[in-house]
């Protein structure tokens, strides 16, 4: 998906750097910006020293939680759909100031990244990203909206729902629907419950993080064309704006896209060796191959009349696009689980590349507890290797230890001004411990992967 960015912009967004859709980071100063000082509690002025120092908690009380924020690459994808701006003024009461230094920040953002940056190149982690989308937004639109605003950016960007608020981890659905696991690297087919076919992806780069939440997927677009954004990253091999037909060696989107709500998709277009890592800009990557089995398994469990013989067909028309409505819109469930029980009597702790703080003992416990296994009553050495694990896996891509408190975070002082994305994990992926417990337990093994 390293170009999913782009296809984002195809489907209504446009970001980063290899060409697909999407991407993060800005930065447009305050309008007050001489006065940068008190720009951060950006609440009432103080009318002497001490209100001032005392105002400072109440502007952090104030400030949006990374996990509530959205990048600005995500943002300036969203600047594409014809009716967002007018959105931003109706239900966050945004001036046309503020949206266009907020188009503008996004826009800057994009231009500061380089997917082909040499490796000496700045690179910043997913947490950094976020908070200096907050750090814009709330210099651009004041704090007392920015939670407002990135409320609605949220609800607007992913179909969030209670289930899966509410569900417990791992938890195996009981309907039919796509379930992708981010750390895992993983997508899987349900159909009533049962799992019929597994797929090793490649997600959204750290600086492009695949979002989470309830989504759907409702066409398949055969042979879809892409119209590159006026971005630096296009240097020079196409024209922006100008639609780059289906099948041209320079659509970066492969034979097959499945918009899943803005701003990601699922398409082909990948190497095998982007798979089981970063490869988008916050989309699901698949090799050609395999995008096309994806897409003949998900019409079957839509109940959509497909076969490999029809993509086949459609593959040998190149340059004709074809919208292919799904009978029945099926689920696609994207999670973040770094710590997962499977069936096979194995307990997997993956990197936390996205840095949600997630490896946590009190995660490790809760997927146990799912499981009707107890931590305390596993042998001791088996629990501090594990809780060893545990450590080794709390790091983000960079190698970087995840921070609980992102006040804290290590990449919080990095230059978000320029830099390359993120191609590579520093570190083991994975690590995993046999524990004779969850035998026949927990999340099902996969089946006939990338088959």
């Amino acid at each position: 998906m390293t170009k999913r960015f782009a296809d984002f912009k195809s489907v209504t967004l446009s970001i980063a750097i290899f060409s697909i859709l999407f991407i993060l980071q800005g930065c447009v100063p305050p309008a007050n910006q001489n006065q940068s000082a008190n720009t951060n509690a950006n609440i009432s002025a103080p009318t002497n020293a001490n209100a001032n120092v005392n105002s400072a908690p109440k502007a952090e009380a104030k400030t949006v939680a990374p996990e509530q924020a959205v990048t600005l690459p995500v943002l300036n994808a969203m600047f594409s759909e014809e009716n967002f701006a007018q959105q931003l003024k109706d239900q966050v009461q945004l001036s046309d100031e503020q949206i266009a230094k907020l188009k503008t920040a996004s826009e800057e953002s994009i231009a500061k990244l380089d997917e082909n940056a040499n490796a000496n190149a700045e690179q910043r982690s997913t947490r950094a990203a976020l908070e200096d989308s907050i750090k814009q937004v709330g210099a651009i639109v004041g704090n007392d909206k920015s939670a407002k605003f990135f409320e609605f950016v949220k609800q607007h960007s992913a179909e969030q729902t209670a289930q899966t608020q509410e569900q417990k981890p791992g938890q195996i659905p009981s309907d039919t629907r796509v379930v992708v696991n981010a750390p895992a690297y993983r997508m899987d087919l349900f159909q009533d419950g049962k799992l019929v076919k597994s797929y090793k992806i490649g997600i959204g780069y750290p600086e492009f993080p695949l979002p989470q939440g309830m989504r759907k997927a409702n066409t398949i677009i055969f042979n879809p064309t892409w119209t590159p954004p006026d971005e630096p990253w296009v240097k020079g091999k196409v024209q922006p704006g100008k639609k780059v037909e289906a099948g041209s060696k320079l659509n970066p989107l492969g034979p097959i896209k499945i918009p899943i709500g803005s701003p990601s998709l699922i398409h082909g277009g990948k190497v095998p060796a982007r798979l089981g890592t970063f490869a988008s800009h916050g989309c699901v990557g698949l090799t050609n191959a395999l995008v096309q089995d994806f897409s003949v398994e998900l019409a079957k469990i839509s109940a959509t009349n497909l076969t490999l013989q029809d993509v086949k067909e459609y593959e040998k028309k190149k340059t004709e696009t074809k919208n292919l409505p799904l009978k029945t819109p099926v689920q696609v469930e994207l999670r973040y689980e770094s710590i997962v029980a499977t069936a096979d009597g194995k307990l997997t702790i993956y990197r936390d590349v996205y840095e949600k703080g997630t490896n946590t003992e009190e995660n490790l416990r809760k997927v146990l507890d799912a499981n009707g296994v107890s931590f305390d009553q596993l042998p001791q050495d088996l629990k501090t290797k594990i809780l060893d694990g545990l450590n080794q896996m709390a790091y983000n891509a960079l190698g970087k230890k995840v921070e609980a408190d992102s006040d804290t975070n290590s990449n919080k002082n990095k230059n978000s001004n320029s830099g390359s994305v993120t191609k590579t994990l520093k570190g083991k992926s994975q690590i995993a411990f046999d524990i004779a417990e969850l035998k026949g337990k927990g999340y099902p093994i996969a089946v006939n992967i990338n088959k």
